[in-house]
């Protein structure tokens, strides 16, 4: 094999954005026998599985591989039409960025109004806990990534942004009700907590620090998979938790809100992350979302060089 046939390729990708191979064949307009026929020609070139066969479609390790490189091959082409002044052949640039929660509900949309349209960039941003954003990288579903990880996902590079600060806030009410018992570090591990999902390990990080190791937070724990029902729950009494700091203060202003610990906060460090692709939609965005962040973030105390 001395070459990725670029026909193939580009099914392989419409069938892991698309989901399945019916939709892709719609996608493609060809029938979904040819969209088969296709991806098993190109898993005999290769010697290897591309695609699982589930609902939805997902690439197998060297599918991921292909992905990435579908993509990449996608967005230069973009480029060099938009280098020729052929329009319309290809559309506006898109560009598939993963985005942690907490930072899509503070800096980072205010961050994309600021990137120019002119040629148009169409966003498809990607939700995820910034510890597995890089995860969406590696697989070849993103070119972009706000991360907590400053090691860089193969082919990609990176750069620091900041640190997203975290406040530990209950209600005046919970607080009074679940830790006026004692000092916090006693009472804080028993007392209900909010966490967005399974994933999230900040509650548990910041009593670890608060308990020099000794605990985590309670087993009582409730999980609201979205920033802004995040807060919410907390300001309604369910429990308590961490939250970004431009989201707490308003509500610490109001007294909706009570700050556990004024002296003590977690700081999460941020990174951009994107593939070492020239594309100029792509170096615009790293260069307006880096500068939206160092207007928002807090400074990190040793930031990384870029790989």
């Amino acid at each position: 094999m001395d070459e990725l046939p670029i026909d193939q390729v580009r099914t392989l990708l419409a069938v892991i954005d698309e989901g399945t191979f019916d939709a892709a064949a719609a996608a493609l307009h060809v029938t979904p026998s040819a969209v088969s026929q296709r991806v098993k020609t190109l898993e005999q070139r290769t010697g290897r599985v591309l695609l699982t066969r589930t609902k939805p479609v997902r690439a197998t390790e060297s599918g991921q591989v292909v992905v990435r490189f579908a993509r990449r091959l996608a967005a230069l082409e973009r480029d060099a039409l938009t280098d020729l002044g052929i329009a319309g052949g290809s559309g506006p640039a898109r560009l598939a960025i993963a985005v942690n929660a907490d930072s899509l509900a503070t800096w980072f949309l205010p961050a994309l109004t600021r990137v120019p349209q002119d040629p148009p960039i169409c966003f498809e941003l990607h939700q995820e806990d910034e510890a597995h954003t890089a995860t969406l990288l590696r697989d070849g579903q993103v070119m972009a990534a706000v991360t907590s990880s400053s090691d860089p996902v193969a082919g990609c590079t990176v750069s620091p942004l900041g640190a997203a600060r975290y406040l530990p806030v209950a209600s005046p009410s919970f607080a009074s009700r679940y830790l006026s018992g004692g000092p916090l570090e006693c009472v804080l591990p028993d007392a209900p907590v909010i966490v967005f999902n399974r994933r999230d390990e900040l509650q548990d990080r910041f009593v670890g620090a608060l308990t020099s190791g000794a605990s985590g937070a309670s087993r009582i724990r409730h999980h609201v998979p979205t920033s802004e029902g995040f807060a919410g729950a907390i300001t309604a009494g369910l429990g308590w938790g961490l939250v970004p700091e431009p989201q707490a203060e308003p509500l610490l202003r109001s007294g909706a809100l009570a700050e556990l610990a004024p002296d003590r906060c977690l700081d999460v460090p941020l990174y951009w992350q994107q593939w070492k692709l020239d594309v100029p939609a792509l170096a615009l965005v790293a260069r307006t979302v880096a500068a939206a962040a160092a207007q928002s973030l807090h400074a990190l105390d040793r930031p990384r060089p870029q790989a």
